[in-house]
């Protein structure tokens, strides 16, 4: 337990606290500057600069982080100063909080400077914010000309077209819209679907969050219907058609629509924010199954999200006594992964060493990792945390998965009492974090044991359907992320992972490449017999070739793998499948990825 000094008589932590709090005013007045350009981009149809600004914005935090650090140091030597004046600089800060419109991100900003200058190397600190010190609660800015979180309106089931129409005017977009009537009827009508049968009631009302949501080409308005006790959420994509004018394109509704438009796999959207904890709430409120660590994140707030990620970890620590294990499945050549059975992540070490054929360093894995957080992922690769000096209780790991980080990544262990409590612990020096999936590989393995098990039964139809549905997902994720200039260089089931609702999502990022950067080649015909039964190539395989028809060996084993595959994908058999897009995407084609099946889009007229 922290001892605080009883007398605030450091004049110098008042100005420390200060100049800390003005280093993240200046990160969330940039950082919001940038989330509310997107408006302007939208409207540009500059999508290119989109996509660089979501870029860019995610390096805003540490070059601030490193700003402030450096003004401290400068103006105060920081460093320098004995605990006694660093417990006041937090009381200090604490106060200046209180009035805060962002007072949960200063904190954790609080913690990512101070953290830096005394060197700390994880959460066993007793002045940083473990827990939030300012309540996050009814947080609204009450001047005249501030925008609320959100808005209300009271329809009638006779003005519901009348009044979705206002709603979407007031988000003032300067475009016009091709027939935005004829949108507001189309959303009426998929909402009354749900409506149609039940009684309004005295409350009901439609709540719409005040600013737009941005993401590569679409911009997404997000609210929910009250009605007596029923609460549902919807969102509305809105896009540029063929004419440069505006259309919304669909209405997503319910818990699981809006799941998808705020998934872990998908880039992090602009918006506009000015008390980020009451959209946190809002959001939340429509997807409570949505931790709040990981809608933070979906806001661009990433740091946030891992302090909250953190948090929650620890309190699961403290409320489970399963040990961490060896995570099942293949093991790979480049990550070790293990993870804590009670726990919905997996925790990832890259190895000190790679076997052949990997030629490959840690930095070059990291820096596809950074790639893989920086660019639109479109639904289908995994975001990651990344940690560093992060410190658990030895005892609650398997000694099997001890030996195998000694073995394989030596250089990322430690173990200790570093804080000295008396208690041992496994210290790992870098590791990435991700949600957990069933990997394609034993998705499908599963399904080929009761297709083998109980044939021409039910259940061997399910598995069958079951099949189906995996390897059509599997070729829809590789599609997605070719549109999104991505080839994922090993495409072997095992990185894939399967979700809770059936997506198909790639996780395995060591030999991810730009499709621009590669050269898609067709097999040339053997010259002679020999040639044909070589175990090596006749041909000669520069660095960035790739041959798709050699795909077929590895991937479609399987009969009735390779039926589906055929039927829905063959295409990635094909050299001109590749190379047509990445000729698209160099003449600055950015293609259409939508958080949406197809089918649920509206008619184009």
């Amino acid at each position: 337990m922290a001892v605080f000094p009883q007398r605030l008589d450091s004049p110098l932590a008042y100005e420390v606290a200060r100049a800390l709090l003005d280093g993240f005013n200046r990160h969330y007045r940039l950082f919001r500057a940038e989330s509310a350009a997107a408006k302007q981009r939208f409207e540009a149809a500059d999508w290119h600069a989109q996509q660089r600004a979501q870029r860019e914005r995610i390096q805003f935090y540490d070059l601030r982080v490193r700003e402030a650090v450096r003004r401290l140091e400068t103006e105060f030597r920081a460093g320098e100063q004995p605990m006694d004046v660093w417990q006041q600089v937090k009381l200090h800060y604490i106060g200046l909080l209180v009035d805060h419109l962002q007072p949960e991100l200063a904190e954790t900003f609080f913690n990512s400077v101070t953290t830096k200058i005394l060197h700390r190397t994880h959460f066993h600190n007793d002045f940083i914010f473990v827990r939030p010190a300012v309540s996050t609660e009814y947080i609204e800015n009450d001047e005249p000309a501030a925008a609320p979180t959100y808005r209300s309106y009271y329809p009638t089931r006779e003005s519901l077209v009348d009044t979705l129409v206002r709603i979407v005017d007031n988000m003032r977009l300067q475009r016009p819209f091709e027939d935005l009537p004829r949108d507001a009827q189309r959303v009426v009508a998929a909402l009354g679907a749900r409506l149609a049968p039940t009684r309004l009631r005295a409350n009901f009302q439609i709540q719409v969050l005040s600013s737009l949501f941005y993401r590569n080409k679409g911009a997404y308005l997000v609210g929910k219907v009250i009605n007596g006790f029923n609460e549902l959420p919807f969102a509305l994509p809105i896009l540029h058609g063929e004419d440069g004018r505006l259309r919304i394109d669909a209405c997503l509704i319910g818990e699981d629509d809006l799941l998808s438009l705020f998934s872990f796999a998908r880039a992090y959207f602009m918006v506009d924010m000015e008390v980020p904890a009451a959209y946190v709430q809002f959001l939340r409120a429509l997807m409570p199954r949505k931790p709040r660590a990981e809608i933070y994140s979906a806001l661009g707030l990433a740091k946030q999200g891992k302090t909250l990620f953190y948090r929650d970890f620890l309190n699961h620590m403290r409320h489970s006594s399963d040990r961490f294990r060896i995570a099942p499945g293949i093991k790979g050549m480049v990550m070790l992964v293990f993870d804590l059975p009670s726990f919905p992540y997996v925790f990832k070490l890259i190895k000190d060493r790679f076997p052949a054929p990997k030629e490959t360093t840690r930095e070059d894995v990291q820096a596809k990792y950074l790639l893989v957080k920086q660019h639109d992922r479109v639904g289908r690769m995994a975001d990651t945390l990344e940690y560093s000096e992060v410190a658990f209780p030895r005892a609650r790991f398997e000694d099997e998965l001890v030996e195998e980080i000694r073995r394989f990544a030596p250089s990322l262990l430690e173990i200790s009492d570093r804080d000295g409590d008396g208690e041992e612990e496994v210290i790992l020096k870098h590791l990435y974090i991700e949600r957990r999936m069933i990997p394609l590989n034993i998705y499908l393995q599963e399904a080929f044991e009761a297709l083998r098990a109980q044939p021409g039964t039910p259940e061997a139809q399910q598995a069958l359907a079951q099949v189906e549905r995996a390897v059509v997902e599997y070729g829809n994720a590789i599609k997605d992320l070719v549109a999104a200039n991505i080839f994922p260089g090993d495409m072997l089931w095992k990185n894939f992972g399967v979700t809770r609702n059936g997506k198909v999502v790639f996780y395995d990022y060591d030999e991810i490449e730009y499709l621009t950067g590669c050269n898609f080649r067709a097999v040339p015909p053997p010259r002679c017999e020999e040639d044909e039964m070589a175990g090596e190539p006749w041909y000669f395989v520069g660095p960035r070739d790739v041959f798709p028809e050699t795909f077929g060996p590895f991937l479609l084993g399987h009969p009735a793998v390779r039926e589906v595959f055929m039927k829905h994908h063959a295409d990635l058999l094909e050299p001109g499948f590749w190379q047509g897009h990445k000729e698209r995407i160099l003449s600055g084609d950015v293609l259409d990825v939508f958080p949406y099946e197809r089918e649920r889009r509206f008619p184009v007229h």
